[in-house]
């Protein structure tokens, strides 16, 4: 059985990651920042309804220190994680030139910093030694192409696709793969804050004319992790009906 560390895993798109690998039958690592309630919660359904082990862990993804003790607490539960999904995000919408040092500090500390020190953790504790592993980060279509009024969330996210490829050049030779998808417009807790006249317009735009479902994200998620991927590293699949090709 693989064991699974999930990132942002009470979200979402990260809920929806948890119950797919949790239904593939592997064990699940749920990890949470402020949401503790229902991050359990979503562990011990895991268990009850897939038979699986899951327990959930908390750790600020933007602090280094944070992460450590996060990988400490997961060994000693889960011996090892063979899986690493870094789903944890956040995103803002705002003006550049209204952004301060705190909104750019923060958006890179979550998306970017904690991509680094999630991966660098489970390289050095147990893919390195262990010659096996698979990463796989959570970016978003604006890092391929950019969004206007988002260029904190953009550069972070662009900076999560260069870190894909290259990492994947760097471990390929020591039996780990690294792969990254690209989100379009997924009907989450994000996208609460939209009219419906707004939904439907990127429903127009969308050549598939729907919009994304987190299963739709997280059911990608488990193929490129799984066996049936074995020669696929350094990619960035794009789940986003057409909306960028």
């Amino acid at each position: 059985m693989k064991h699974v560390l999930i990132t942002g895993g009470s979200g979402g798109i990260g809920s929806a990651l948890c119950e797919a690998f949790a239904e593939a039958g592997c064990s699940v690592a749920v990890h949470y920042h402020h949401n503790r309630e229902k991050a359990e919660r979503l562990a011990a359904q895991l268990s009850e309804r897939f038979g699986v082990k899951a327990a959930a862990f908390c750790a600020d993804v933007a602090d280094s220190a944070s992460v450590s003790a996060m990988m400490d607490e997961i060994a000693r539960s889960f011996g090892q994680i063979d899986v690493l999904v870094n789903n944890a995000g956040i995103a803002q919408q705002k003006l550049f030139t209204d952004l301060s040092d705190e909104d750019w500090k923060r958006m890179t500390g979550v998306n970017l910093d904690g991509v680094f020190y999630c991966c660098r953790e489970v390289l050095q504790r147990w893919m390195l030694p262990n010659h096996s592993g698979v990463i796989l980060n959570i970016s978003s279509m604006w890092g391929q192409v950019g969004a206007s009024c988002e260029v904190h969330y953009s550069a972070s996210k662009a900076g999560v696709i260069g870190l894909t490829k290259a990492l994947a050049k760097e471990v390929g030779l020591s039996g780990v793969r690294v792969n990254c998808i690209a989100p379009g417009v997924v009907m989450t807790d994000m996208m609460k804050g939209f009219d419906e006249a707004t939904l439907d317009e990127l429903r127009e735009e969308t050549p598939l004319n729907a919009l994304g479902t987190p299963k739709e994200i997280a059911d990608a998620a488990v193929f490129l992790c799984s066996g049936k991927a074995g020669f696929i590293t350094g990619q960035v699949l794009g789940v986003n009906g057409g909306f960028i090709i």
